[in-house]
C-alpha cells in the first residue's frame, strides 16, 4: 500500500530504519484499523506494543539511536546526555505490528498516542487476536482500553498495586525473608 494519506485520521508516515510507520489520531483508531485491513489487505495483527515515554525529550533524558543490526555502539547515548531525543505528542504510544498476508507480504506499524487517563479505542472487532496484547497493555503499562470485553489483568495478580512496564514505576524488590529468620 503506497498512498496511506487516505488512512481516516492520517497524521504522518514515518519511514526509518527500513520500517514504515503510519501514525493516526487516536480518535479514528478503529477505523484506521478497519481502512487498513479492507483496503490494505493488512490481514494480520502480529502484535502491539505500548511504550511509555514518561520525560522523553527534557533534560536528563538520554537516548540511543538503534540500527537494523541493533545499537550502534559507536555513537555516544547516555554517558553524558549527549543524545537527547526529541519530545513526544504524548506519554503514551501504541503500536500496532502488521502485516499483509499476500504473495509479496508487506509489514506496517499502525500507531497511536495517548495521555495518562486517556483511553485507548479496542481494536478487537478488526483483529481478534487483539484481545491478549490489549489486556497485556492495561495490564503492564495500566492503559485503559475503551471497548474491550474483558479488560482486566492477565500477567499480575489482581491486587497487585501499579504496572510494572510505566517509567514512574517504583524501582525495589520485595523483602526476602530467609528461613532463619521467623
Amino acid at each position: 500500500m503506497n498512498d496511506l494519506s487516505s488512512v481516516p485520521g492520517f497524521l504522518e508516515v514515518i519511514e526509518r530504519h527500513d520500517e514504515r510507520t503510519i501514525v493516526v489520531a487516536l480518535s479514528q483508531l478503529v477505523e484506521a484499523a478497519t481502512y487498513l485491513r479492507d483496503e490494505g489487505g493488512f490481514n494480520f495483527l502480529s502484535d502491539i506494543s505500548a511504550v511509555d515515554y514518561l520525560g522523553w525529550g527534557e533534560n536528563g533524558v538520554s537516548g540511543y539511536i538503534g540500527t537494523a543490526t541493533g545499537r550502534d555502539l559507536n555513537t555516544p547515548m547516555t554517558q553524558g546526555y549527549q543524545v537527547v531525543p526529541l519530545a513526544k505528542p504524548k506519554r503514551f504510544a501504541m503500536n500496532y505490528h502488521l502485516l499483509a498476508l499476500q504473495e509479496r507480504p508487506e509489514r506496517l506499524r499502525l500507531q497511536a498516542w495517548a495521555d495518562e487517563g486517556e483511553a485507548v479505542p479496542s481494536v478487537i472487532r478488526v483483529w481478534p487476536t487483539a484481545d491478549f496484547h490489549e489486556r497485556e497493555a492495561f495490564d503492564m503499562m495500566g492503559i485503559a482500553i475503551h471497548g474491550h470485553p474483558n479488560l482486566k489483568r492477565i500477567l499480575l495478580d489482581d491486587d497487585w498495586e501499579g504496572h510494572p512496564l510505566r517509567k514512574d514505576y517504583p524501582v525495589g524488590g520485595e523483602p526476602v525473608r530467609f528461613s532463619e529468620e521467623r
